[in-house]
């Protein structure tokens, strides 16, 4: 809020007011140029204090963070103690209490926990065929044709690179490839 400086020349010209003397006037007129100048001398005491506050909380290391995460810790404990949020809190409770209490939430839930028991059980009996199928014959043969394919490729540029020819007759470059996809 900014004060208004009182024009005392602009004062001057106004009529007095119904019910006041001329000397009645006069005193308020120079009790309020006194409670202005009173005004005016706090704002310049409190600026200082503000400035020396600012000043010792620099000097103890305290940010400008450190103050706002004081002032919204506070704020939240004003707000989880006023009549409005327990007042809210305690409806939502109700309604909580009435919803996990209704028959379509029991159904619902039952519903939902035995298509997780079989969702579960089917996970099982699919990772189970699977480590059968590994264990497997077949795949067993297959797994040792892929590793013998392997070790044949890799063995061969390990023990050969010089032996190894490029289609492309580029030598120690790799063959580059040229398939349109």
């Amino acid at each position: 809020m900014t004060d208004v400086p009182v024009d005392s020349a602009a004062a001057a010209r106004t009529a007095v007011p119904e019910g006041l003397t001329l000397a009645e006037e006069e005193e308020l007129r120079s009790e309020l140029a006194k409670v202005e100048e009173e005004i005016g001398t706090l704002r310049q005491v409190l600026a200082a204090k503000e400035r020396h506050c600012g000043e010792l909380k620099r000097k103890l290391g305290l940010t400008p963070l450190d103050g706002l995460k004081q002032n919204l810790s506070k704020s939240w404990h004003d707000v989880q103690v006023s009549n409005a949020y327990l007042s809210a809190s305690s409806t939502l409770e109700d309604w909580n209490e009435k919803l996990t209490q209704s028959e379509a939430y029991k159904k619902t839930q039952e519903t939902l926990s035995q298509a997780g028991q079989k969702t579960s059980a089917a996970l099982c009996r699919f990772c189970r065929k699977l480590g059968d199928m590994r264990n497997s014959a077949t795949f067993k043969s297959f797994e040792d044709r892929v590793g013998t394919i392997k070790s044949r490729v890799v063995g061969s540029r390990e023990n050969s690179t010089d032996s190894l020819h490029s289609p492309s007759g580029a030598g120690d470059k790799p063959p580059q490839d040229n398939a349109p996809f």
